[in-house]
């Protein structure tokens, strides 16, 4: 268990600092999730920000040509007012040749006056879409195609009326009836933008109309949307490059970790080593660490329980074999009392087997049941008084006196009670086999507030500092020599080891405090 904790708690810090001094490189940093949307999203917020950006800017041109439309028919239109007809005609063939407009102007009965293209050769001419390249095609299907994301407002096509009355035209009659000059935007069949401009000429109800193909808006929108397709192309490319970037980060280390597990998987290296990616701070190199310390958790585990294995044969073959020799040797045994003590070999030797085998069950068994175990709000204090009450009851103390004392806060703490119970009674049975006789044995609970520590202290030969830790290895069975030999399986403190460090606790052996001779085991638990 310790060592599952160790690997644990060296998971939760491996995305952040890598064991061992490993640094992170500054493109480690970033988790996976991170560096997939920037290199997803990057060229489509470009795109879309490009857009609506297009929009915005074709919308201001606009704007700004509807005021130049408006103070140029109202210019025109006060220059007309006290023009005599010869110079009236001139100034409309004039003005429309330096604007490249057409300017119509209608008397107070509505009829058609004087025209700039009938007076003059047209100051310009409407793009005749029949014979469009493919290329000017595509450029209208463009156009309409981002009208349609953006959400522009429709405008409504430009077509010159049949008739030449001035009610023919919308703009026009609101320009007489409310004597103020009106601005109307068109759209010609190749996507080109047309204002009209219609302002009152006078006092006599004449009226002027302008009208303007505005073919350099579209012309610097179509630019600055190649100029934006560029950028956009160069960032997919560049985005493109990043996406096989990231796919080689992704699958160059994951091959190689599953090559490693398959390595381990199938044995065929003892030594199998995991990359540990020490300069990944990413997902990618959190799983790179956590399948190295797995692996490194799984090669423990399985030396663990291959020295299990071997050491529990070694302490069963010893009584079996004194077990065989008895049963063998009572056939060829007359004498009763010779009988009598092989019987009592062998009663020893089954008992002692079946000691055995309960403590290597109950050892073998406590990681799985602790692992499915619910943990619930125990008294370590009333638990120990229990069970110190219950041996005195069962003569399981033999005439030693168990000095309980308790200090600090209650000892509340979470765990299994039947677990708990067994690492106190073998902590009792350890005091009582090493204790002189009628020697007290000291119980001290006592909580800081964070830990809750039960303490147990004999009056025995004490622990060697060198094997404070050994005699919490499994089968280490250094016993009293007045204790009958095979009492013990040497499991006790194994198992009782192994519960504390499942409460998330801690057991360990040292001196006594007080300097008397004698050893004491602490054990430790989180207060509840």
């Amino acid at each position: 268990m310790s060592e599952n904790s160790h690997l644990a708690n060296a998971d939760d810090d491996a995305p952040i600092v890598a064991r061992g001094g490993e640094q992170l490189s500054p493109v480690g940093r970033f988790s996976l999730t991170a560096r997939i949307l920037i290199v997803n999203i990057l060229p489509l917020a470009l795109l879309g920000g490009g857009l609506f950006y297009l929009d915005g800017y074709r919308t201001q041109l606009i704007n700004e040509r509807f005021k130049m439309a408006r103070i140029e028919a109202q210019i025109t239109a006060e220059a007309l007012a006290g023009a005599s007809r010869e110079r009236q005609e001139a100034l409309l063939v004039q003005i429309g040749k330096e604007q490249r407009m057409r300017l119509r102007m209608f008397d107070s009965e509505g009829l058609l006056w004087a025209d700039s293209f009938a007076l003059d050769e047209p100051a310009f001419e409407f793009d005749d879409i029949s014979d469009d390249t493919w290329d000017q095609q595509f450029a209208r299907w463009l156009d309409r195609t981002v009208d349609t994301i953006v959400s522009a407002e429709a405008v409504p096509d430009y077509v010159e009326p049949e008739a030449t009355q001035a009610d023919a035209w919308p703009e026009l009659v609101r320009a007489r009836d409310e004597e103020v000059s009106q601005i109307t935007l068109y759209d010609w069949q190749d996507g080109t933008p047309v204002i009209t401009a219609a302002a009152p000429v006078g006092l006599n109800g004449a009226t002027l109309l302008t009208v303007r193909n505005a073919v350099d808006i579209t012309e610097s929108v179509r630019s600055a949307r190649s100029t934006l397709g560029l950028g956009v192309m160069l960032v997919l490319f560049a985005s493109a490059m990043l996406s096989l970037f990231l796919a080689r980060t992704i699958v160059t280390p994951l091959r190689q970790l599953a090559t490693a597990a398959v390595k381990v998987r199938q044995g065929r290296e003892r030594e199998v080593e995991v990359p540990r990616l020490p300069a990944r701070g990413d997902e990618i190199g959190l799983l790179a660490r956590a399948v190295s310390d797995m692996t490194t958790a799984l090669r423990q585990r399985i030396d663990a329980v291959d020295s299990f294995a071997a050491d529990v044969a070694h302490e069963i073959k010893n009584p079996l074999a004194s077990l065989r020799s008895a049963v063998e040797s009572l056939p060829k045994v007359k004498d009763a009392d010779t009988r009598r003590e092989l019987e009592q070999i062998a009663t020893h030797d089954v008992r002692r087997i079946d000691r055995l085998v309960s403590e290597i069950s109950d050892a073998s068994r406590i990681d799985s049941e602790m692992s499915r175990a619910t943990l619930e709000r125990i008294d370590l204090s009333d638990l120990v008084n229990a069970i110190v009450g219950s041996r005195e009851n069962r003569a399981e103390n033999q005439d030693h006196r168990i000095e309980l004392k308790a200090r600090g806060f209650a000892a509340n703490v979470m765990g299994v009670g039947a677990r708990l119970e067994r690492v106190v009674e073998n902590l009792l049975d350890n005091a009582v086999s090493f204790s002189p006789p009628e020697a007290p044995i000291e119980v001290i609970v006592d909580n800081d507030g964070e830990c809750v520590t039960l303490l147990v202290c004999d009056s025995g030969p004490g622990i060697p500092e060198d094997s404070r830790e050994k005699v919490f290895h499994r089968f280490h069975s250094v016993r009293p020599d007045a204790e009958d030999f095979g009492n013990h399986s040497g499991l006790g403190l194994a198992i009782a080891r192994a519960i504390a460090e499942a409460h998330d606790g801690s057991l360990t052996a040292e001196a006594r405090p007080d300097g008397e001779p004698g050893a004491c085991l602490r054990f430790r638990l989180p207060a509840a």
